[in-house]
C-alpha cells in the first residue's frame, strides 16, 4: 500500500485519488501551488509520465506494487488487448465492485467492508477484498449485516444514484452482480492504461 502524506501525494499525482483529496480544502490548495509554481514548466520525460500514470492507477486502486505488476504480466500473457485486460482485472475486483455498486464511497471503505465479512458471493461469506468477480456471481449484504449503520439509508441513496450499465442491483433483497464484462466505455479508466504497460514493458 502507499503510505506518506496524502494531501502531497494526491497534489504529485495530479488527481483526486483519495477521498480527503476530494474537498475544497484540495482544489484551493492545489491552485494556490498551480500560481506559485507558474512560469517555470518543467517538462516530463516519458518515463516520468508512464510512471506517474502507474502510481495514479495503483494509488486509485489500492494496489500494491508487487500485486499490481502480478495484473500487468497477466494482462500481457493473456493475450488480446492487455488495456482492455488489465482494466477488466482492476474492476472485477471485489472492493471495486463495492465501490461501484455505491455500497461503499470510497475504495478503501470498500476494502474494509469486504475484509469484515459483511458481503457474501453466490451465498458464501468472503473476506477478501481482491477475489476476482465473474459475470454472474451474486453479491449480497450478509445478513448479519444488514442492520449495521453503514447501510442506514442505502435503498434512499441508492435510488439517488446512477449504476453503471454492467452491474445489477436489488435494493429490496441487497443483492446484485456483475452482467457484463465492464469496457473502458462503461466504466471510466483510472488513468493511461497505454502508459502504465509500456512502463512495464522497458
Amino acid at each position: 500500500m502507499i503510505t506518506g502524506p496524502r494531501y502531497k501525494l494526491a497534489k504529485r499525482l495530479g488527481t483526486s485519488v483519495f477521498e480527503k483529496a476530494q474537498t475544497q480544502k484540495f482544489a484551493l490548495a492545489a491552485e494556490r501551488v498551480g500560481r506559485v509554481r507558474k512560469g517555470r514548466p518543467r517538462g516530463a520525460s516519458e518515463y516520468g509520465k508512464q510512471l506517474l500514470e502507474k502510481q495514479k492507477v495503483k494509488v486509485t486502486y489500492g494496489i500494491g506494487e508487487r500485486q499490481f505488476s502480478r495484473y500487468v504480466r497477466e494482462a500481457v500473457e493473456a493475450g488480446g488487448n492487455p488495456i482492455e485486460n488489465l482494466h477488466q482485472t482492476l474492476e472485477l475486483r471485489l472492493d471495486n465492485v463495492l465501490y461501484r455498486l455505491g455500497l461503499a464511497k470510497t475504495r478503501r471503505f470498500a476494502r474494509q467492508m469486504a475484509t469484515h465479512g459483511h458481503v457474501t458471493l453466490n451465498g458464501r461469506r468472503i473476506n477478501v477484498p481482491s477475489a476476482a468477480i465473474k459475470v454472474g456471481d451474486v453479491i449480497a449484504v450478509r445478513e448479519g449485516s444488514r442492520a449495521s449503520v453503514m447501510f442506514e439509508g442505502f435503498k434512499e441513496r441508492f435510488a439517488e444514484q446512477p449504476l453503471a450499465s454492467w452491474l445489477s442491483w436489488n435494493p429490496d433483497t441487497m443483492a446484485g452482480g456483475v452482467k457484463e464484462v465492464p469496457t473502458v466505455v462503461s466504466a471510466d479508466p483510472a488513468g493511461d492504461f497505454s502508459a502504465v504497460l509500456s512502463f512495464y514493458s522497458r
